[in-house]
Parts: structure tokens; C-alpha cells; sequence
């Protein structure tokens, strides 16, 4: 029997959600501070034979964390104890800032889905890069210990909202020179509905001096290949996603994060109450309604590129079943993150247990 939904609908449901995710996250950093999260790992790490080989990295599971849930690095170990094969931090800007007003984060229950409109709040790439540098190591020592593969550490960059359009590039590329020595791979976000202008970006007069710029920046700081992504929004019409990929193609990028949050309310089959939606207001709406557009994008970028990209496919997939299904259909990995908000701590850990029966029906 599984205790997190009756907890959620007792506790959880009726806090306000952003503090709900203040409270839940502490929750799981403390675990790791009280010493449980070996004990926890023990029980949710990914079987050695759910590893995958992608962008010259090793992930322990397909599956991981996308980013929003650990914006400034403070409890990436603690999230890889769950069972994550990768955790992706972020948005990290090039300035810290507070994102926007309160409140900017809205359930909706019966949709198992979110809207927020958070704004990239974070500390800025100064201050997170120490933790990020932190965590790789104390990852490293813990797979030296258990000879394991280590759980891959992402990090997404974008706009601050203070910097003009006109000034982006700059901003971006700031973010990399700090953020590149530490990161695994970096993704630019130019997809978040929530900063100004910033899906402007995505046009491709915009978005290819950006990424030239962002993967220069990372080639100098560092003596390696840091594998560089763009993430795009699912609100691109077909032709425009098409677009994109081959100008990622064109610059020699290592893959897409398909997809972000969506603007769109309507054609979503949401089955909460339509005021209801309507006074959550604006922001990106994540979770279940948006599975199948994201596995739409996910079809057609792969059908366009055959294997030259790695795609990371993110959006609604809420169990095995759905990752596995993303994988089917081309994923080289796939996130989670708003139903993280509904299923609990063990859910990457039943999605892993998912994937190893799979694999072992496969195999037989």
C-alpha cells in the first residue's frame, strides 16, 4: 500500500504549493543530513543494467529529474538518493534574482498538473557553481565506494530578466564561463513563458548567434567537451521544431529538452473546472495534459534527425509504462518533475523497478 497519496491529501493539498515543495525538499536534504541517504539508495538505485550511454556519459537510469525542482543546487545528492540517474539544476541565471510576485505556483489536482509562473528565481551562476562543484564530488566519492556509476548532474541556463533581449547572448554566455568547468551538460533554455521576450529567442536569427556563442564559451573554459542542449517550448508549430533541430545539427550541438511548459489551456482535455484554471492566471502548465504533445515533439524531432541528436523528452510521463514508451519512440532520456509532486520520494524508484521488469520480460 502506498502512504504518499493519502499523505498528500492530508497535508500537502492544502498548503499553499509553493511552501508545500520549501517543506517537501527539506524534508528530503534532511534525510541526507540525518545519514538515510544511503539507506534510502540502497533501496531505489537503479538496476547496473538501466545504465545509458549517451553525450560520452554514463547515466545510471534513463530517467531523471528535470529542472525547477532543485534550482540552486542545495540538495542534488540528496535527489540522486531517490533513484534519479540524473538531476538537472536550474534555471540558473547569470545574476541571482527573486522571480516573480507571489503566489506563482498553482495544482491542478484533478489534472495531475501544475501552472507556475516562478520567473527563474535563483541565487545566480556565482553563487551556485560551488554547489554544483560540491555535489560532483561528493556523488564521485559515493560511486567510488559502491562501484557504481555516478548520477549525471545537468545544468540549465537562462535569461536574467533585468538584461535587455538585446544583451542575452552576453548574459548567457556569463552563465556558461562559470557554470561550464562544472557541469556534466548544459542545456540554454529559451523556452520558459515566464521571463519576457525570452521564447523570442527561439527564433532562429536570435537563437543561432546565442548557441554559437554559449558553445564557445564552454569549449574555452574547458579542456573537455561539455555537451550543450537547447531546450524548446511544446507551443512550436511543427515546422519551427524542425527548424531548430537542424540548426542544432548545423552548430554541432549534442541534443534538444523536449519540451517545456505549455501557455496553452485549451485542447489540453483539462478536466478541472474551467474558472478554476482561469484564476490561476498566467504561467506554463506542466504535468499529465501535456504528454501528449510532448511525445507528438519527441516523434517528430527523431523521425527528422534520425540519430544525430541525443533528445531528452520531458512532459507528463508519470510512470514506467510512459517512460518506456518515450524510449520506444526514440528518447535517448527522459525527465520528470510535476509528478514528482503527486506520486512521492519513491517514484523514480518504482519507475527504475519498471524498467528492470522490462528489461528482464525483454531479455527472457
Amino acid at each position: 500500500m502506498r502512504v504518499y497519496p493519502a499523505f498528500f491529501n492530508l497535508i500537502f493539498s492544502w498548503m499553499d504549493p509553493e511552501l508545500a515543495h520549501t517543506v517537501g525538499f527539506a524534508g528530503i536534504k534532511l534525510a541526507r543530513r540525518v545519514g538515510l541517504g544511503r539507506v534510502l539508495h540502497r533501496l531505489t538505485r537503479p538496476d547496473p543494467g538501466n545504465e545509458v550511454h549517451v553525450m560520452g556519459l554514463t547515466f545510471p537510469s534513463p530517467f531523471g529529474l528535470a529542472a525547477g525542482f532543485d534550482k540552486g543546487a542545495t540538495g542534488t545528492h540528496a535527489l540522486t538518493d531517490l533513484g534519479f540517474g540524473h538531476v538537472e539544476i536550474g534555471t540558473v541565471t547569470g545574476q541571482g534574482q527573486p522571480g516573480n510576485p507571489r503566489p506563482r505556483l498553482f495544482r491542478l489536482v484533478e489534472d495531475r498538473a501544475v501552472i507556475n509562473r516562478m520567473g527563474f528565481n535563483n541565487d545566480g551562476a556565482e553563487a551556485v557553481a560551488p554547489r554544483v562543484a560540491s555535489a560532483l564530488q561528493s556523488l564521485a566519492q559515493d560511486a567510488a565506494r559502491t562501484h557504481r556509476a555516478r548520477p549525471v548532474v545537468g545544468v540549465n541556463i537562462g535569461k536574467t530578466k533585468a538584461v535587455g533581449l538585446e544583451d542575452a547572448t552576453d548574459d548567457y554566455v556569463r552563465s556558461t564561463r562559470v557554470l561550464a568547468p562544472y557541469a556534466d551538460y548544459l542545456v540554454v533554455n529559451v523556452s520558459s513563458p515566464n521571463t519576457p521576450g525570452l521564447r523570442q529567442l527561439q527564433e532562429l536569427d536570435a537563437l543561432r548567434p546565442l548557441l554559437r556563442a554559449v558553445r564557445e564559451e564552454a569549449d574555452r573554459v574547458t579542456s573537455w567537451h561539455v555537451p550543450l542542449l537547447v531546450k524548446i517550448a511544446p507551443d512550436l508549430a511543427d515546422q519551427d521544431v524542425l527548424a531548430v533541430a537542424d540548426l542544432a545539427r548545423d552548430l554541432g550541438l549534442d541534443g534538444i529538452v523536449a519540451t517545456n511548459t505549455t501557455i496553452a489551456r485549451d485542447g489540453l482535455g483539462l478536466r478541472s473546472d474551467a474558472q478554476d484554471v482561469i484564476a490561476c492566471g498566467a504561467g506554463g502548465l506542466s504535468g499529465a495534459p501535456l504528454r501528449r504533445r510532448s511525445l507528438e515533439v519527441l516523434k517528430l524531432l527523431r523521425g527528422h534527425v534520425g540519430e544525430d541528436l541525443v533528445l531528452i523528452s520531458v512532459g507528463g510521463a508519470t510512470s514506467a509504462r510512459d517512460v518506456i514508451e518515450r524510449l520506444d519512440a526514440g528518447a535517448s532520456l527522459v525527465q520528470g518533475y510535476t509528478a514528482f509532486l503527486y506520486e512521492g520520494p519513491f517514484w523514480a524508484a518504482r519507475i527504475n523497478r519498471g524498467l528492470r521488469r522490462a528489461a528482464r520480460r525483454t531479455s527472457h
